[in-house]
């Protein structure tokens, strides 16, 4: 992580997207957390968010020691342990105490106590069931998140599919029934009614996702790694993201030209995976090249804001698209070409 002065909320954002591809991600955990220590953000109240990014990072990188340490000082971060932000922090402590092992009975009592906010906090549903995940435990997962399915729908006065939300912020209905069917697709469960509508949904949120970008085809950005071993995979796709990683990037950077001249604001591509592309594809027993999985597929990477790269960047700043060279020596003139 390169030197700051301070870190901003879109330095964090970064962070989030970057630090697993660093050369060395747990040294930028151990920044993230003298950052905080040192009073170094911008905005104090982001304290417990970053030590809980520095807590994800230890934790995929399967040190637990660090990621528990972080996870403890992140809690300890907000004004009480009940605050609902606290809820990520609490759900990745407890998934680390999965891993350590000897704690089970500790981390399921902390799950226990965070289910209540599966009903209100959008990002806890997927914590909260990767933890249960990991330690065996995805029949109760399955369960929870039923339950709170059902508590929510039975609130609803009508008949109609209730909405998505913005695409980029989905809510909490939509995520607990995504969280749900993934699960119950892990089990071989058959699929049901709350399956159904989670489908509809995803739907819903891929014709939304269409309607933003205008008819647009698909603001996925493909890595250099990525597009390699996407059309090495699937040679059929090169009509649809380009020949090469040059023609890709220019497409990109032609579309957003053209979005902002129609009048377009708040623009910004997603970091997809053929890996993420495969997995959405098998989940709904699809083919990657197909057009209806591809647009599920790129409605599912909007709607994680930390697949968001915001465009266009500063002419100086490095370029959206990773290379690290700066966008004026990069990516804007493709928009000439």
């Amino acid at each position: 992580m390169p030197t700051r002065d301070i870190l901003t909320k879109a330095d964090l954002a970064e962070l989030r997207r970057t630090a697993l591809g660093a050369a060395d991600p747990l040294g930028v955990a151990a920044d993230i957390a003298e950052a905080v220590e040192q009073g170094r953000l911008e905005d104090p109240d982001d304290a417990g968010d970053a030590l809980t990014l520095a807590a994800e990072i230890a934790r995929i990188r399967t040190r637990t020691e660090a990621a528990l340490r972080y996870a403890d000082q992140a809690l300890a971060a907000y004004p009480s342990v009940d605050d609902p932000r606290a809820g990520v922090a609490r759900a990745l402590r407890a998934r680390v105490m999965f891993q350590a092992g000897g704690r089970d009975d500790e981390a399921m009592a902390e799950l226990t106590a965070l289910r209540p906010l599966l009903l209100t906090q959008p990002d806890v549903p997927a914590y909260l069931s990767a933890a249960l995940d990991a330690a065996g435990r995805s029949s109760t997962a399955e369960t929870w998140l039923s339950e709170a399915v059902d508590t929510l729908l039975g609130e609803r006065d009508t008949t109609a599919d209730p909405e998505v939300g913005p695409p980029d912020a989905p809510g909490v209905l939509f995520l607990l029934l995504q969280q749900r069917h993934r699960v119950r697709r892990n089990l071989n469960l058959p699929h049901d009614r709350q399956d159904d509508l989670a489908d509809r949904l995803e739907n819903q949120l891929v014709r939304q996702v269409s309607e933003r970008q205008g008819g647009a085809s698909d603001l996925l950005l493909w890595p250099r790694d990525e597009f390699d071993r996407l059309l090495a995979a699937h040679p059929e796709l090169t009509d649809v993201y380009g020949p090469d990683w040059d023609a890709h990037r220019a497409r990109l950077e032609k579309e957003l030209v053209r979005l902002t001249g129609a009048g377009r604001t708040g623009l910004g591509v997603y970091r997809a995976s053929v890996a993420g592309l495969d997995a959405f594809a098998r989940g709904r027993d699809g083919d990657p090249t197909d057009a209806a999985i591809r647009a599920g597929y790129a409605a599912e990477v909007s709607a994680r804001p930390a697949a968001r790269v915001p465009w266009p960047p500063e002419r100086n700043d490095a370029c959206w698209c990773g290379s690290g060279l700066k966008y004026k020596k990069d990516c804007l003139p493709r928009s000439r070409s």
